[in-house]
């Protein structure tokens, strides 16, 4: 029931701010009808919905061929989404401040000609009068209007650049007789000079800015292009960090039971890799090169291995044969393994050449290797069991532990555990998600102590979701062991 409610709130949430963005990016900066528009509103819908897409096509057993043509762009645009959304928040008061500096005429539209500064009735010349256009003519002042009184006071005035040219008289009609200075002729002189003015400066006449559009509309688009910039750069500089692979992050810790010949013990520590729907055979090869570059003693890859079945990324996981350490790779299941069929994965890394710790310990040369399954374990009955790997142990022995996820630290220290290896939390991923996974986990990225255990948590080697990280850079770790009595 809960869960049901989170969801309800997160897509109440997710709607709006898709409607937002549309107003802003969308609505405001295109002409009602425009090609623009209709694009934009089509995208506002498409998106979202491949994202959906995306999130569920996996669990949902949708063929592999469907999930990787809709991760690309579902899971990028939830990236671009993210970025965007902060990036137009910070942009709002700069918006609101840009149109609160723009005058009154020409935020909408320029003061109408003659009106009065003080706001008061529209000027006239001398002589001019509503409808005051042609002597002798319906509705026109002076001499033509009925009664001879002025106009009705709230008439319109009329544009003089509007007035209909003189009635020419029938031919052989005596011209009319008036003596000059009339007003009649006062008033069909005024039109006629005013004429040019009037021509120069039309009435009404919307501002525009460049390109045709309504100073709102400039605002709009240059506050929204440099919002939909600043994402996209930060999207696209996140994605290139994940494709080039994993950077090389070196940890020395210091274990007081680690006999002296052990000093200098290295350990590859690989975590949540995510092979899936766009993390392939090449990002897997990638991880193999540089882990083994690093010519580690033991290499631990600590969980979230893959993100879908062994019959779709079987070959995708093929170049872990090539791991190479001294003394052999070692394997613990992460959450996303039993979101996958643990059982198969364990099964078919143990084909690879890896050795899974399933609650496991295993006597090392130097130290005791043990290895816990994840809590997410737990729902198919193989949580993780730390009597079973621990609890028969020699105490006086040094102890590092594998376990995906940093929550597990406490049971750690309870068992003695020395040093504990484990990933999970992607050091949040992309920024400001490492502000919610420290809601969640102890440590979220780095090296602390708890009590007499050290806890390591690796940001890991791949991505899930979006192929993207934002402050959080991928990475191999290198913990190099160091003894005391070195």
């Amino acid at each position: 029931m809960l869960f049901a409610v989170i969801a309800l709130v997160v897509l109440a949430l997710l709607v709006l701010v898709h409607r937002w963005l549309w107003v802003r990016l969308v609505r405001d900066t295109t002409r009602p009808g425009a090609a623009a528009r209709r694009i934009g509103t089509a995208l506002a819908f498409t998106l979202p919905l491949l994202s959906l897409a995306a999130l569920t096509s996996g669990r949902a057993g949708a063929p592999f061929w469907l999930q990787q043509s809709v991760a690309w762009p579902g899971y990028m645009w939830l990236a671009v989404l993210l970025y965007l959304s902060l990036a137009m928040l910070v942009a709002e008061p700069v918006r609101a401040f840009l149109l609160r500096r723009t005058p009154t005429g020409i935020a909408g539209h320029v003061q109408p000609r003659g009106r009065s500064r003080r706001g008061g009735s529209p000027q006239r010349s001398e002589g001019e009068g509503p409808g005051a256009e042609h002597p002798g003519l319906p509705g026109s002042g002076g001499g033509g209007r009925a009664g001879g009184g002025p106009a009705p006071q709230g008439a319109p005035a009329t544009d003089p650049a509007t007035l209909a040219p003189p009635t020419q008289a029938p031919a052989g009609a005596p011209p009319a007789t008036q003596a000059p200075g009339t007003p009649a002729q006062a008033s069909a002189a005024a039109p006629a000079a005013q004429a040019p003015a009037a021509a120069a400066e039309p009435a009404e006449a919307p501002a525009e800015a460049p390109g045709g559009a309504t100073r709102r509309q400039f605002v709009a688009r240059a506050v929204g292009g440099a919002a939909a910039l600043a994402a996209t750069g930060t999207v696209a500089t996140g994605t290139y960090g994940v494709l080039r692979g994993p950077r090389v992050k070196r940890v020395r810790v210091p274990l007081a039971k680690l006999p002296r010949a052990a000093h200098g013990f290295r350990i590859a520590v690989v975590s949540d890799i995510h092979l899936g729907p766009i993390l392939g055979r090449a990002h897997t090869t990638r991880i193999v090169e540089t882990v083994n570059r690093t010519q580690p003693d033991l290499i631990a890859i600590v969980g979230d291995l893959v993100d879908g079945s062994v019959q779709d990324l079987g070959s995708a996981a093929e170049p872990l044969r090539r791991l190479s350490a001294r003394h052999g790779s070692y394997f613990v299941t992460g959450n996303h393994e039993y979101f996958s069929g643990a059982q198969q994965w364990i099964d078919h890394v143990r084909e690879l050449g890896l050795t899974p710790l399933e609650n496991a310990r295993r006597a090392l040369p130097y130290f005791d290797l043990a290895g816990v399954n994840d809590v997410q374990g737990e729902t198919e009955g193989h949580g993780p069991d730390f009597t079973a790997a621990l609890g028969d142990r020699d105490p006086a022995r040094a102890a590092v532990l594998m376990a995906h996820q940093p929550v597990v630290i406490h049971d750690a220290v309870r068992h003695g555990v020395d040093l504990q290896l484990s990933g999970h939390t992607h050091g949040g991923q992309l920024w400001p998600g490492n502000y919610l996974a420290e809601l969640a986990n102890p440590t979220v990225a780095g090296l602390e102590r708890y009590g007499d255990t050290q806890l390591y948590v690796s940001r890991g080697a791949g991505a899930w979701g979006p192929p993207v990280r934002v402050g959080a850079p991928s990475d191999i770790t290198v913990v190099e062991l160091a003894s005391y009595q070195a």
